[in-house]
């Protein structure tokens, strides 16, 4: 299991919350755009800085408490 940055951790878990409230209600043009900033936000993140991130790492970042019990 890898450890991230708190404020990796933490952006992904608004991400994660703004997607779920945009499923609910669509069509809110600011939750598209906290998406948009979020979403650069974790793609940009200093962590990433030397390697770029693989699938399992996004996946690990996006599900941490089931990558805590592998």
């Amino acid at each position: 299991m890898r450890s991230f940055p708190a404020d990796l951790t933490r952006a992904q878990q608004e991400w994660s919350a703004a997607y779920r409230q945009l499923a609910e209600r669509p069509g809110r043009t600011e939750l598209r755009r906290r998406l948009y900033r979020l979403s650069a936000q974790l793609y940009f993140h200093p962590y990433w800085q030397h390697r770029r991130p693989s699938p399992a790492a996004w996946w690990e970042l996006r599900h941490p408490e089931r990558s805590d019990r592998a």
